[in-house]
């Protein structure tokens, strides 16, 4: 970083320990020789075991605030196979806090997966059909507005702990891969995740620009569209600028890839589980159906169409995840 006063600043952010860090990187040997071109993993499926994946590093941030603030509960939302919530029930777990989930459902579910590990994790569950006409967000604000009254001290983490502050983490990871490129004599020309929540992107983003690395920071959206991730991204970076004491960013050059969330969020199709398959086969990597899955085949294509022509050196962010693939184990068998 060339500038000191910013760097101090960064330094001053409160967090606290939770990931096994630094993750590493190393390069698909096969899949470069398929795509004739270099492309790199790093490998964010290995922060922990029960707070594996991309959220971790985020809550180092969020959770430190919390506990800054006093809070003795923490409280959380997403779907029901949500790796953000069981991470952040594990989190909650190990540092001796309670946790609540509000976990959005279409139908009763099975006991499996991410929402099994939440019960394990001690973690108090409401569901929320998604035709109740209430929001996630709402209702973790009644959630939270319970406990209070009950005399406790709780603090509300968004989906994703995707804001200004969770932004931190990713942030930081720019710094971390800087220092593996250095280690590696390598030069990353584009960096590429997944974008569910935004918040893994906006990090990568606003490194990028603080750090001055002048690399192509793509994401490929799995939820929603780029239009809709513009506005997000845009408000999450300049959140985290303003905490800086920095000026507002006004023109964003976000580079997102629509086209590659199939059937939708979380859902699957055969096609999908058949390239997570083949490219487990071919790398030893397993990927996950919601986000990398998708995100690793839309990079795949994009490469072959000429996307990345002048990227020689392309580096994937895997975000984790692989507990989603258990409650899809029927579809995953019939592709094998």
């Amino acid at each position: 970083m060339t500038d000191p006063i910013l760097k101090e600043k960064l330094d001053k952010i409160d967090r606290i320990r939770l990931a096994d860090l630094p993750t590493p990187v190393y390069q698909l040997k096969r899949i470069s020789q398929e795509l004739q071109k270099n492309i790199w993993i790093k490998r964010d499926d290995f922060t922990g075991a029960e707070m594996s994946g991309n959220k971790v590093r985020k809550l180092e941030f969020t959770i430190a605030k919390a506990l800054k603030e006093g809070a003795d509960v923490l409280i959380t939302a997403g779907g029901i196979q949500s790796n953000h919530a069981r991470a952040t029930a594990a989190a909650a777990a190990r540092l001796g806090l309670d946790s609540h989930l509000v976990l959005s459902i279409s139908e009763e579910p099975e006991v499996e997966g991410n929402y099994l590990l939440d019960q394990m994790l001690g973690a108090k569950i409401t569901l929320l059909c998604e035709d109740e006409g209430i929001t996630l967000s709402e209702k973790m604000k009644e959630v939270a507005e319970e406990y209070r009254q009950a005399g406790r001290k709780p603090y509300i983490i968004p989906v994703g702990a995707s804001d200004g502050v969770g932004n931190f983490g990713y942030l930081n990871t720019v710094r971390e891969i800087m220092t593996q490129e250095e280690a590696l004599g390598v030069r990353f020309d584009a960096i590429v995740c997944a974008v569910g929540s935004g918040g893994t992107y906006s990090g990568l983003y606003l490194g990028n620009k603080l750090f001055k690395l002048d690399r192509k920071i793509v994401g490929i959206t799995v939820s929603d569209n780029k239009d809709y991730f513009m506005k997000v991204c845009a408000s999450i970076v300049n959140e985290t600028l303003a905490s800086l004491d920095e000026q507002p960013e006004e023109d964003f050059d976000f580079t997102f890839i629509d086209g590659y969330k199939g059937r939708g969020y979380a859902l699957s199709s055969p096609d999908e589980l058949r390239f997570i398959t083949e490219v487990g086969m071919k790398e030893g990597i397993i990927l996950d159906p919601v986000y990398t899955g998708k995100a690793f085949r839309g990079l795949y294509s994009e490469v072959q169409k000429g996307t990345f022509d002048g990227c020689g050196n392309i580096l994937f962010i895997h975000t984790g995840g692989q507990y989603g693939l258990f409650p899809k184990q029927g579809q995953v068998a019939e592709v094998l």
